[in-house]
């Protein structure tokens, strides 16, 4: 298999990009190396440009605050639904519910939360009050098929639920707390990302905090339909990957966080740690891959892929949690051509951004995890007014 892979590689090329400066930045870069990593940071020409919009979202009500956003979906309505980490918020963030009160302000709220495309809060739901069967525990990764049905992977404890726009739970894929390897038919293993396919309403799931696979189910049913590993080979749990280089790649996947599919049937695999990208058709066989920002450390640089929405669907959009900004690739030779964000608190600055979506007008929504704890839209072209 090695030998196989290496002569696709020859054929298709990598495309890196080493960071400046930047975790792990080599410092005997070499000029070429320097240029090019300059090109990208002016971007070209024709690249989408995006400015942040301080007007969005609207303040929620019932004195609601989020934790971190570990998952970020735009629907068929321009609606933003959001799910986020309540068990990351501190008692002096959540003074109102502590026992007794130790202030006045705030209240978590529910897992899952539906905003319309101006900003107000439609509606939330998912409470730990619930029975552990119904209740989406440490929500990870949602999307909004084509029927209206809300998926929500729960990282933690192996599960995939499927629900009603309102709430109501419809299926759950895997078992609570179980899991038996990246080979399993049955059991799921970290769950973070969904994507359905509004042909064949075939769920793909990157299921990859502990597993190291992609793994598609029936929409309607559940029924397992297969699954593969990177380079499209059979997962191995015991060969262990970590941090992904051109010249150093990983057979196995790292951390299979985010995943999405084109209108031409390719599916876009984030491979966090592994600080890469890989293409597949639909049935899992290999593609191309690409790095970015190959020098990355820690959680790596490769989060959650999302496409533009043109009909040709040019643009693929990468959150990067570690180095903190949105990559912006040309689709067609996976080359990256601008960027945009940067670490810090500010307005249009990003701590950990680990949900990502686009609307119908092509504006991104970026939600951050860690402490970071708030989504952020960014509008397509020049700089717009705030919304109502």
């Amino acid at each position: 298999m090695a030998a196989r892979r290496r002569q696709i590689r020859r054929a298709t090329g990598w495309v890196a990009v080493i960071l400046l400066g930047g975790c792990g930045a080599d410092s005997g870069t070499s000029d070429a190396a320097l240029d090019a990593d300059a090109s990208v940071a002016g971007g070209t020409s024709d690249a989408p440009t995006f400015a942040v919009d301080p007007g969005w979202p609207n303040e929620m009500p019932d004195l609601w605050i989020i934790g971190s956003v570990t998952g970020v979906f735009v629907d068929s309505r321009d609606h933003v639904w959001v799910t986020h980490l309540e068990e990351t918020l501190t008692p002096e963030e959540t003074s109102a519910v502590q026992d007794p009160p130790i202030g006045s302000c705030c209240r978590p709220a529910p897992a899952v939360i539906e905003f319309d495309a101006d900003g107000n809060v439609v509606q939330g739901w998912g409470d730990p009050s619930q029975d552990i069967s119904v209740y989406p525990q440490n929500p990870h990764g949602i999307f909004v098929d084509h029927n209206d049905f809300v998926w929500v992977g729960t990282y933690r404890h192996h599960r995939v639920q499927k629900f009603t726009r309102d709430g109501e739970l419809v299926m759950t894929i895997g078992d609570y707390d179980v899991t038996e390897g990246s080979n399993s038919t049955e059991y799921l293993g970290g769950p973070a990302g969904i994507w359905v396919d509004p042909t064949t309403n075939e769920v793909f799931v990157a299921d990859g905090y502990r597993n190291r696979r992609v793994v598609v189910f029936d929409g309607e049913t559940g029924q397992y339909l297969r699954h593969w590993g990177a380079y499209g080979d059979a997962p191995d749990d015991d060969v262990l990957s970590g941090r992904g280089t051109p010249e150093r790649p990983p057979p196995q996947f790292a951390t299979v966080h985010g995943l999405t599919g084109s209108a031409d049937g390719r599916i876009y695999v984030a491979d966090r740690r592994g600080n890469r990208i890989q293409e597949f058709e639909q049935d899992g066989t290999f593609v191309r891959e690409v790095y970015i920002a190959p020098e990355t450390l820690a959680s790596g640089s490769s989060f959650v892929p999302v496409l533009s929405n043109d009909p040709e669907q040019r643009w693929l959009y990468l959150a990067d949690g570690t180095n903190h900004k949105v990559w912006i690739l040309r689709r067609s030779d996976l080359e990256v051509v601008g960027e945009f964000g940067r670490g810090g608190r500010q307005l249009g600055q990003f701590l950990r951004p680990h949900g990502m979506s686009i609307d119908s007008r092509g504006n991104l929504y970026v939600g951050e995890a860690s402490t970071g704890r708030r989504v952020q839209r960014f509008n397509l072209g020049s700089p717009q007014e705030p919304s109502p």
